[in-house]
């Protein structure tokens, strides 16, 4: 078994050579990664894999750890369901798992397999004894607890198939953000990233407002200009252009600005290419609305993060490694199997 030090030291390393990745080996990644997914552009490529390495750190490592009993007597074999809507986004579960001193046996989406095999195999250059702790299959079978991520319709089948073991099920989520009316321009701006990066498919993503009575949202979209090559994607586009007719067709009141659509509605969960708003009187009825929706908001941004548990604008897609999916603690989940 590998002690928990020494796990932690093969990881901070892993990070350190993900910052040192040179240009010719970056493009040579970044495009075997497009040429899977085609929503997986350089520069979203590029963010996912700085975010990921930012969290190798040493000391937050160690920082985030050390509350755990990280020495299982008989590591289990945890089979981890990833999904594929954004960048390495299932890499938090499989650092857990084997931070935690457990097996990782990774289904990994067929849209998201060649960075996390990738990183995979760095580590086990680093640190030759995790070869006997990854594992990558098509099928989760024979595993001891499963740790699974999809939709609202694929929880359910993960549900009845798991179980008979200790299991983690997520399902469908999405980011909300809270305005006051008096932010600037700037703050306007930087939460158009939280919007736009990666296209709105995370689940970390905004795609619903939350305004006072006359907010300005002429104000809000002449911001959001710097994004506006988004529609450059093709498939992008193609939502964009799909939900437009939509709302053309059916006469739905929206603002256009060429690249998004903005909608007075009261769902949380909106399209690609499209952000929900929604008015409210006061800010007692805007938490009694967000707590009437808290099981399907990943996390709530707010200029500066004046919102109590709000992120500040811009850092949605930043995480921390206690930002846990769903709220759920994957380390203490760990822990206990």
């Amino acid at each position: 078994m590998i002690e928990l030090a020494d796990r932690i030291a093969a990881f901070s390393a892993l990070g350190r050579k993900m910052e040192a990745v040179s240009a010719a080996a970056w493009n040579d990644l970044a495009a075997d990664a497009r040429n899977e997914n085609a929503w997986f552009d350089a520069a979203n490529t590029r963010l996912a894999w700085q975010a990921v390495a930012s969290l190798l750190n040493k000391g937050a490592l160690e920082q985030w750890a050390t509350p755990y009993r990280l020495a299982p007597e008989r590591p289990k074999r945890v089979g981890i369901a990833m999904a594929g809507n954004i960048p390495l986004v299932g890499f938090h579960d499989f650092l857990s798992v084997l931070i935690s001193g457990h097996c990782a046996v990774a289904k990994l989406s067929t849209h998201d397999s060649v960075l996390l095999k990738r990183l995979a195999a760095e580590l086990v250059a680093i640190e030759p004894r995790f070869s006997q702790a990854i594992t990558f299959a098509d099928h989760l079978k024979g595993v001891d607890a499963v740790i699974a991520t999809g939709s609202d319709n694929t929880s359910r089948y993960f549900e009845y198939y798991f179980r008979h073991v200790p299991h983690v099920i997520r399902k469908n989520r999405t980011s909300c953000a809270v305005l006051r009316g008096d932010e600037p321009a700037e703050e306007l701006q930087r939460l158009g990233e939280d919007v736009f990066r990666y296209y709105g498919l995370g689940c970390r993503n905004v795609s619903k407002l939350y305004v006072p009575p006359g907010f300005d949202r002429t104000a809000l979209l002449d911001s959001w200009a710097p994004y506006q090559p988004v529609i450059d994607h093709h498939k992008y586009a193609n939502n964009y252009d799909y939900q437009k007719a939509i709302f053309l067709v059916n006469q739905v009141p929206h603002l256009d600005t060429g690249f998004v659509l903005l909608r007075e509605e009261t769902a949380l969960v909106s399209p690609i290419a499209v952000v929900y708003l929604e008015s409210y009187p006061q800010p007692h009825d805007l938490k009694n609305r967000l707590e009437a929706v808290r099981e399907k908001i990943q996390c709530v941004v707010s200029a500066g993060g004046w919102w109590p548990g709000s992120v500040p604008f811009g850092r949605a897609q930043y995480p921390t490694l206690t930002d846990y999916a769903d709220g759920v603690d994957t380390m203490r989940f760990l822990e206990a199997i």
